[in-house]
């Protein structure tokens, strides 16, 4: 394979670059989407982005019940990062269906929601309470919760767990919706779990949900979060996140992957891209810029014509050649 020639388009905006690509069997006009958890379900956005021209909105992680999360203070900044314990706070799947949704679908933006619980039947029950709802794209599974009926694991530290997690969401959901489950790094084997969720069902992967960690206040002497631990995210986690994505694109090259950990510019996306990633989401670089997912989309383009690729779909994977 020889190395792709520069080409650069000749109008001026954005590059003549195909950007389209799909989560899955569902197209999406835009590789770029939002990060679960860092936006909420959009709203905060909308003065700032085009909701309805990025791949998705993926929500906040939403539960049966209602959630007020865990005690503050919550977010901690970290070299490079950022760590937050928010404890999935949340209107619940009826404030969802209700709300939140119909708020989006009157934008024309695509949700992909992302469904959380602590038994197998709770998620499915959530899948089936999405069928066939207007303007669900399909849905992201956080197994990244811990399991009430196995002391606490976390889904998504255990291949069974994981896959009859997936497996009773595939079954449930609606058939035109597309299931990822979202994968944690906390994990010696990534690919073992990925395997897993894909034969139990799963049309993909979301790669990855953020590291365990903990910051401690020197002063106070006791940790700084007041759910002790938290979810590291932002620039720190990225080459964690494209190792994981490598990884698993590596063996498993045909089930699609939607890329995140610290993507902050196209040059980022591009990273998750030649690794595996048909799609990327951007979560904590709104904190500081709003308007990054539209940025991003703009920049990955850029980035794509730079380097001679005429669609997005060329480059995904272009780094194993």
């Amino acid at each position: 394979m020889t190395v792709v020639q520069a080409r650069h388009s000749g109008h001026k905006g954005e590059p003549d670059v195909d950007m389209g690509t799909a989560l899955a069997f569902a197209p999406i006009p835009s590789p770029v989407l939002t990060a679960s958890g860092c936006s909420a379900f959009g709203q905060e956005l909308e003065p700032f982005v085009d909701l309805g021209a990025l791949g998705a909105v993926v929500t906040k992680s939403v539960q049966l019940q209602p959630r007020s999360g865990r005690p503050t203070p919550r977010m901690a900044e970290t070299p490079s990062g950022m760590l937050n314990s928010i404890g999935l706070q949340g209107p619940g799947i009826d404030g969802l269906l209700a709300d939140e949704l119909p708020w989006l679908a009157r934008r024309g933006a695509r949700a992909f929601v992302s469904i959380a619980g602590t038994r197998v039947e709770h998620f499915a029950e959530l899948a089936g309470r999405l069928r066939g709802v207007p303007g669900v794209l399909g849905l992201e599974v956080n197994i990244s919760c811990p399991n009430v009926e196995s002391r606490g694991e976390v889904f998504a530290c255990d291949p069974v767990a994981a896959a009859d997690v997936v497996a009773a969401v595939r079954e449930a959901a609606d058939p035109a919706q597309p299931v990822f489950a979202k994968l944690s790094p906390d994990v010696t084997d990534i690919v073992s779990i990925a395997r897993s969720v894909t034969a139990a069902g799963a049309d993909g992967l979301s790669m990855i949900n953020t590291l365990l960690g903990l910051v401690i206040d020197p002063d106070t002497m006791r940790p700084v979060l007041g759910g002790v631990t938290g979810g590291l995210s932002g620039p720190a986690i990225r080459p964690v996140a494209l190792r994981c994505v490598w990884q698993v694109h590596q063996a498993l090259p045909e089930v699609p992957v939607l890329g995140m950990g610290g993507i902050r510019s196209g040059l980022d996306a591009l990273q998750f891209v030649l690794a595996g990633a048909s799609a990327v989401s951007v979560g904590t670089a709104v904190f500081h810029d709003p308007s990054a997912p539209a940025r991003v989309h703009a920049e990955l383009a850029e980035a794509l014509a730079a380097r001679g690729f005429g669609t997005l779909s060329d480059a995904v994977g272009y780094a194993h050649r």
